[in-house]
């Protein structure tokens, strides 16, 4: 199956309006500001998860859990509707966000927060907002697994040309992707560089 768009890039689609506005609207940001975030998030995390399913048996616990928690019925349609309704099922999303995100990011999950809070002027918003959307990425796969008829096998290949298409984009999300695969590798927290990716981005604002 040959995709054009990325994931990333489709699903933002979804989210233009009123999710975009409600996001906004919890996180306290401006329209541009959080539209630029979620132009960072959804390549960092989707990469992320990309980079983890083409570990041996890398996708076969995300097949799971998406078939187990996210499949069936119309999953990203209610949930999108939960976060513009907000109260408690916002709430109890926003907890399945955190435990989605240390599954996406393990020990990164903290400075993949702050990479993108750093590089987008988010701060502290940006592990709320990575929250928010982290089951609706995961709502998001399990439609596209199910719609497509993928097994683990087809999920880690789409993941995987998710992956490579974030890290050839660059841009935001990429350099933030970029950054986080080096502390994996030397444990260094490249704050220097995502300083860099944040400083051209606002027009050299610190």
């Amino acid at each position: 199956m040959n995709i054009e768009t990325s994931l990333a890039d489709e699903l933002k689609a979804m989210l233009q309006g009123a999710p975009l506005q409600q996001i906004s609207q919890q996180l306290g940001t401006s329209h541009a500001e959080t539209e630029q975030a979620v132009d960072a998030a959804l390549p960092l995390m989707l990469g992320a998860m990309g980079r983890n399913a083409a570990q041996p048996q890398g996708a076969e616990p995300l097949f799971g859990a998406l078939q187990r928690d996210h499949a069936g019925g119309d999953g990203l349609g209610s949930l999108l509707g939960s976060l513009l309704g907000g109260g408690n099922a916002a709430g109890a999303r926003q907890t399945d966000g955190a435990a989605i995100l240390g599954h996406i990011f393990g020990g990164s999950q903290q400075r993949a927060e702050a990479g993108l809070g750093q590089a987008t002027g988010l701060g502290a918003n940006a592990g709320q907002l990575l929250q928010m959307l982290a089951p609706i990425v995961m709502s998001f796969l399990a439609q596209r697994m199910s719609s497509g008829g993928m097994n683990a096998g087809g999920l880690g290949q789409v993941l995987g040309q998710e992956h490579a298409r974030v890290q050839q984009q660059g841009g935001l999300g990429g350099g933030l992707l970029g950054s986080l695969l080096d502390q994996d590798g030397d444990g260094q927290v490249g704050l220097s560089d995502l300083l860099k990716i944040g400083g051209g981005l606002l027009g050299g604002r610190r």
